[in-house]
């Protein structure tokens, strides 16, 4: 809970005006305030610039003139909390701008002035009222949470014009969130992130006004959090091996261990560094699920008497925790020395996927359930959640987990996290319980957000920005008396193909932005179009910030259908957001003048095209260039090839096991079946089919989707290429058997020659056959062989 905002008396602020927020923050809404706020001026008037502020404001009144920012400005604040909110807007403005105002004491003219007001201690924790005129900036607020806010949207009003003078715009802006939770999930566990990195996700998280931290701290693969009474859980769980190349020291050829923890005090000074910023952390430590890293640690916690080890692998896996009195208190002790550590008013203590398996083979659970009258192993894991919901309530604290703890028995102060879509939350919430809704549908941020090939490694069902924008976290079916219970939403990175901090931020930004306008921005505020609009400034914000945002949604992608007799092709340019391409073919570097994309550019190969996304003129990232030319078009890259149809879609993008630092290869593969399809080859004059294979390690729990899996049987010792036309159902027409081992540098080259009458343009199914696990076979590329 932020520790200026109450949980319990304001769950929900969600009307269109800050007059119906206030009356929400009194408990009663105000239906009548909502309709004069939505008639009221509260957007920009058609006269004044647009400005682009993210998260939009619940009400803008633009004025007249500018006021004019620079290191000489005096700021003014009494009081320590003013003083605080005064200081960090001139810390966040040097380090975005070069300039940094300097507290004064008595009064200026041309001051900025930021002032705790008690008569808007009524109008909600976060609220803020920001006002600016040519003369004089006041940011006031009843509370220091809504004052930093306030000095958040101020440091975002800073523009700088062609002569580099800084300046704010005239205007009146009366904000307060919609939501009470505005959060983000971090995982620590399966890749760990340093204290400084940690710090940089919450600066950024400040900066959109977003106010939890879930910090996922233990997992199969890793445990990150020193427990001083269980010191193994740190020492043991919070090391690894990585699978294959990865794990192997390349200077000694020995095992290499990938280690992590915080220690205490290092917990300590992020809960603070968060704390500063009006950010409450929110840990979990999960259970009965995903503890293979605490088992590895402490055997005695294990359900069977398999000697584990933190796991390189992802998925889902089997191990639970037993259902001993004395399991039970190794974690009440656990989350005893951590309930100090952070004080917030949540804990978390996860529940997910929590495979049943070795509960039902134990005859020691069997018993224990008929001890405390189970009659499902459900609900053994309800007694264990009621067990720990009243062991934190005791400590103050109020138990949230993920929505399968709603699966049996649960206690009414319990708070449900919606992952699995919005039913849970929709079940919780009729059955009187907080909710907060992270789907995975729409706010998984390990998903990709383009189809670029550009893309990290990570889960290319794709979730783009606009689908991140338009989640609506209240229901429509939930019932009006019911929609208090609603506390907001929450975006989650888990990070299990993330290695760099790079690629978190990658995957990150910019949709975290659209997140915190559903979070903040009154709904009847919202629009998608003007969000587009505003987003070039804020990824100038990130520049200025150190904030480092995906490329790709800003890039253009190219596609090419050629016509190998005429020497000629057809490019189809797009951008993921839908801002302008311009692009040119004499390889030039795209301007604002030159030619705007509207259809698929014929082109006489070769040819180099050369393609950018523009806003107001502007480019938004770098240009692509897309070289063509007869061999060409005779290859296809994985990325470029399509998933087959018939079975096995669950798509991955993996990144190659090997070298152990630096850049690797990445691949696009079904796990489920590993099979690519080149749609439409073009088979005229085409004598074979050459593939660059690749093979990396199979590190997948799957659990009750094992059966899901399906392979072709082998026919030879290591199984074969085949290729099938017209789909995979379709005639094989060409095989060639796989080797034992890649090459040293991980590949291997596979000629599968074509039948000699084979011709026109053909669905080809690529699959490899046999059951290789521990090891899989992965495409690279494919490559059309004319005779």
């Amino acid at each position: 809970m932020n520790r200026f905002f109450s949980f319990s008396s304001v769950r929900r602020l969600c009307a269109v005006g800050v007059a119906a927020l206030l009356a929400a923050c009194s408990g009663h809404p105000d239906t009548t305030a909502a309709s004069q706020a939505a008639t009221a001026p509260a957007t920009e008037n058609a006269a004044a610039p647009a400005l682009s502020l993210i998260p939009l404001p619940a009400s803008v009144v633009p004025g007249e003139g500018r006021f004019a920012l620079s290191a000489a400005t005096p700021l003014l604040a009494q009081g320590d909390d003013a003083r605080t909110a005064a200081n960090q807007f001139a810390a966040l403005l040097a380090r975005g701008m070069a300039i940094e105002p300097r507290l004064v004491d008595g009064d200026a003219k041309g001051a900025i002035r930021f002032v705790i007001d008690p008569a808007r201690a009524d109008a909600g924790a976060e609220s803020y009222l920001l006002e600016v005129t040519p003369d004089a900036v006041t940011v006031s607020a009843g509370h220091p949470a809504g004052l930093f806010y306030g000095a958040m949207t101020l440091l975002q009003l800073a523009q700088v014009d062609g002569a580099g003078a800084v300046s704010l715009p005239a205007v009146r802006i009366d904000d307060a969130p919609r939501f009470s939770w505005r959060g983000f999930m971090l995982d620590s566990a399966r890749h760990f992130w340093s204290v400084d990195e940690v710090k940089q996700v919450i600066d950024a998280m400040a900066l959109h006004k977003l106010n939890t931290l879930h910090w996922h701290l233990t997992d199969d693969q890793g445990w990150r959090v020193e427990i001083k009474q269980y010191p193994k859980l740190a020492q043991v769980g919070g090391c690894r091996i990585p699978a294959g190349d990865g794990g192997i020291d390349p200077a000694t050829g020995k095992p290499r261990q990938y280690c992590g923890f915080y220690t205490q005090d290092q917990v300590r000074e992020i809960v603070a560094y968060a704390a500063a910023r009006h950010i409450t952390i929110v840990p979990e430590v999960n259970v009965p699920g995903h503890a293979t890293a605490a088992i590895a640690a402490y055997p005695e916690l294990g359900t069977t008497d398999q000697p584990l080890a933190p796991s390189s692998e992802w998925g889902v896996f089997p191990n639970l925790i037993n259902t001993e009195e004395g399991t039970y208190r190794f974690f009440e002790n656990v989350i005893a020395e951590l309930v100090p550590l952070f004080p917030g008013a949540y804990f978390h203590i996860g529940g997910d996927e929590a495979v049943k398996d070795q509960w039902e083979a134990s005859p020691r659970v069997q018993a224990r359930m008929r001890e405390v009258g189970a009659k499902t192993e459900m609900e053994m894991q309800s007694h264990l959640v009621a067990r720990l919901e009243k062991f934190l309530a005791a400590h103050g604290k109020r138990m949230i987990g993920w929505d399968e703890i709603l699966e049996g028995p649960l206690p009414p102060e319990a708070t449900v996290m919606s992952w699995r879509g919005i039913e849970g939350g929709l079940a919780a919430a009729r059955k009187g319980h907080d909710v907060v809704m992270s789907p995975s549908s729409d706010l998984y941020l390990d998903y990709l957000q383009t189809t670029s090939p550009n893309e990290p490694p990570g889960r290319p069902a794709t979730i783009p920005l606009q689908q991140v924008y338009a989640f609506e976290p209240v229901p429509a079916a939930l019932e009006a008396d019911k929609r208090q219970h609603i506390l907001g939403l929450q975006a989650n990175m888990w990070t299990e193909h993330t290695r760099t901090f790079n690629r978190l931020q990658h995957n990150i930004f910019p949709r975290l932005a659209a997140v915190a306008e559903t979070g903040w921005t009154p709904q009847a505020r919202k629009d998608y179009a003007d969000f587009l609009r505003r987003l070039p400034a804020q990824l100038e914000r990130y520049r200025r910030w150190g904030i480092g945002y995906a490329p790709t949604p800003f890039q253009v992608d190219a596609t090419a259908e050629d016509d190998r007799k005429a020497g000629t092709a057809a490019v189809t340019l797009v951008n993921p957001l839908g801002y302008e391409v311009r692009y040119t073919t004499d390889g030039s570097e795209p301007t604002a003048t030159s030619t705007l994309y509207t259809a698929p550019v014929p082109v006489t190969l070769p040819v180099q095209l050369r393609a950018a996304a523009f806003a107001d003129g502007k480019a938004l990232a770098p240009s692509r260039t897309y070289a063509y030319d007869a061999a060409a078009m005779l290859t296809r890259t994985d990325e470029q090839l399509a998933t087959c149809p018939d079975i096995g879609r669950l798509l991955l993008r993996l990144e190659d096991d090997g070298p152990a630092d630096g850049e690797r290869a990445i691949f696009n593969t079904t796990i489920f079946y590993p099979c690519w399809q080149w749609n439409g080859a073009d088979l005229d004059g085409v004598a074979a089919v050459k593939v660059r294979a690749g093979r990396i390690p199979y590190y997948f729990q799957l659990a009750h989707d094992e059966p899901n899996r399906h392979f072709e049987p082998a026919r030879s010792a290591h199984g074969e290429l085949d290729i099938h036309a017209d789909g995979c159902a379709g005639e094989r027409i060409a095989s060639t058997p796989l080797p034992a081992t890649p090459g040293a540098d991980g590949f291997v080259d596979l000629v599968a020659e074509l039948p000699a009458d084979i011709a026109g343009r053909h669905d080809l199914c690529l699959r490899f056959t046999g059951d290789t696990r521990p090891a899989m076979w992965v495409l690279d590329r494919a490559t059309l062989q004319l005779r």
